[in-house]
């Protein structure tokens, strides 16, 4: 053994059996390129410790990011330079349900009036059985651990405020259709209208553009503006049948995570909490550890880890308020 490969004797010329090989893949549509990408796909690093990264960026579109077998899809990916992990979800399958989960299972989330505190990573993930379980929003590091912004699961209000207006809030209406709006400068969503909202920042893209202005959403901490920091993602394209969620491995400022949430093809993007609090499970394998205890996370399901029927009910409940409303 050198290297690490094992050593072979001579093998005779391959290259009349390669060329009938190539010839029978040619007219079987198959192609030389398809047979290879299926041999070079870089491996998802263990639980906890990433591997070696392959040198080359990978750079994806809009296009065939979901294979069809599956509405929840994670897996690892560098691109222009960062590794990351990729979560694509189809918002058009019936058995996808977003969620929020709060810390000790507490049934609102901690604000100025009342908390729960935060609770380690791993037994939230084991307590919601979700296909994807990641690092929500902002909080508070003083013993009231607020939570950032007004949340909305299953159509209930875990926190709100109807003067909330800091940062960019992400909304799933009716139909699990994607809004993002960010308060400070485009008015204030209606919170009535999502059957799951997120509120953090700031804002990556609107309309496919990079929109940073974090001081105009509210932000004042500069370890989160300026410079490298840990960070994580949610973004959609503009057909708004998908969505994304990236997990950074590195440390990346906000402009680069933009253009990388760009080149997946998202039209509107808005970053997530980052630093210590990166976390992400997919199914019950922690991909990504928490550095610290968390106040809430993203639960995601879809058929292979289906969603509790409280939050099922909770969701038809609402797309049948919000029908009604809509009516003539």
């Amino acid at each position: 053994m050198k290297n690490g490969y094992h050593q072979q004797s001579p093998s005779p010329d391959p290259l009349p059996k390669l060329l009938t090989i190539a010839a029978i893949l040619s007219l079987s549509g198959f192609g030389l390129a398809t047979l290879a990408r299926s041999y070079y796909r870089p491996s998802a690093p263990a639980a906890y410790q990433p591997t070696q990264l392959p040198q080359t960026p990978i750079f994806l579109g809009s296009a065939g990011l979901l294979p069809k077998s599956s509405a929840v899809t994670v897996s690892y990916r560098k691109i222009s330079g960062e590794a990351l992990y990729l979560t694509v979800i189809d918002l058009s399958d019936p058995q996808v349900y977003f969620g929020i989960g709060l810390a000790h299972n507490a049934p609102q989330a901690n604000s100025s009036r009342s908390t729960s505190g935060d609770e380690h990573f791993t037994p939230m993930v084991r307590r919601h059985h979700a296909a994807v379980t990641a690092s929500g929003t902002f909080f508070s590091m003083d013993h009231q651990k607020r939570v950032m912004g007004n949340l909305v699961s299953g159509g209930k209000r875990l926190k709100y405020s109807p003067w909330e207006n800091y940062g960019t809030t992400l909304g799933l209406k009716a139909g699990n259709r994607p809004e993002m709006r960010t308060a400070r400068l485009e008015g204030r969503p209606n919170w009535d209208h999502h059957g799951f909202s997120l509120t953090a920042g700031p804002r990556l893209l609107k309309d496919g553009k990079p929109q940073i202005q974090p001081r105009s959403e509210g932000f004042t901490d500069r370890g989160m503006m300026e410079g490298k920091a840990l960070r994580a993602a949610l973004g959609y394209p503009k057909h708004g049948r998908t969505m994304l969620l990236v997990t950074f491995l590195s440390p990346l400022t906000l402009e680069k995570e933009a253009k990388i949430m760009a080149h997946l093809g998202c039209s509107e993007a808005m970053n997530l909490d980052g630093g210590t609090s990166i976390a992400l499970a997919k199914g019950g394998k922690i991909l990504q550890p928490a550095g610290r205890e968390l106040t809430n996370v993203i639960t995601i399901y879809d058929a292979k880890y289906p969603a509790p029927d409280s939050l099922k009910n909770a969701w038809q409940a609402f797309q049948e308020k919000s029908l009604v409303a809509t009516r003539p």
